[in-house]
């Protein structure tokens, strides 16, 4: 009989695993004193919130629009955007500057990987060992569903698959704002209300996560049914 294959760790599982590992270590270079602990993170993250607030709003959103396409999480700029400016520009303002910036990131990720960075690109997947996704002109939808409603995938990869990909910009834009919009907003007010202890605001605004999280798995495996079917 063949040996029996060890079961990889989902990427989900390991990142739980690292989180713990890493609070676990904090708390022994604190001493276990898990209240000074507390109150040297919430210093650390109210300077960082000072720094990018100095930076200026036009600064910070320029840089929430580039910066992903080039690597750099999204949620580096999304959970703190509301406790640095919110009280400058509203919070409504706030969400819609936010949300052109995610807009402009992930068609700019789009071009460069269908247009500008295609040839670059081309190489690099081909010499890493895989060749570049194709997608039927009636399976554009899927490829693009897929992508977002799948967990583990950063949202720069998606964009440069997509593009590299040729799906219609179209279908691309219109399905990547329906879906991923929502959530930005959720986590603009969870990053505002954790570090300013609004507890009503954070439990609306965690709630709203949990409820987009859980409407992404079930669309994903209603979606998943669909195709074994077909």
């Amino acid at each position: 009989m063949p040996p029996t294959q060890k079961k990889k760790l989902p990427l989900l599982k390991l990142a739980a695993i690292a989180a713990v590992a890493g609070v676990a270590v904090l708390l022994v270079v604190s001493g276990g004193d898990v209240r000074g602990l507390v109150a040297r993170v919430t210093d650390w993250i109210n300077r960082g919130v000072t720094m990018i607030s100095a930076m200026g709003p036009v600064a910070f959103f320029t840089a929430m629009a580039i910066a992903p396409a080039l690597g750099v999480p999204s949620l580096t700029f999304i959970l703190p955007a509301g406790p640095a400016f919110a009280d400058r520009l509203g919070m409504t303002n706030v969400i819609l500057l936010a949300m052109l910036a995610v807009t402009v990131n992930y068609v700019l990720a789009y071009w460069l990987a269908r247009h500008a960075l295609r040839p670059l690109l081309e190489k690099l997947v081909v010499r890493l060992g895989y060749e570049l996704p194709k997608v039927d002109a009636g399976d554009t939808t899927d490829m693009i569903l897929i992508l977002r409603l799948t967990p583990g995938i950063p949202f720069c990869v998606q964009n440069y698959l997509l593009g590299l990909a040729e799906v219609p910009f179209g279908k691309f834009f219109v399905l990547s704002f329906v879906l991923c919009m929502p959530q930005n907003a959720a986590f603009i007010l969870f990053g505002d209300a954790l570090l300013h202890g609004k507890g009503k605001m954070l439990l609306y605004a965690g709630g709203a996560i949990v409820a987009i999280v859980s409407g992404t798995h079930l669309l994903r495996r209603h979606y998943g049914r669909k195709k074994s079917a077909a």
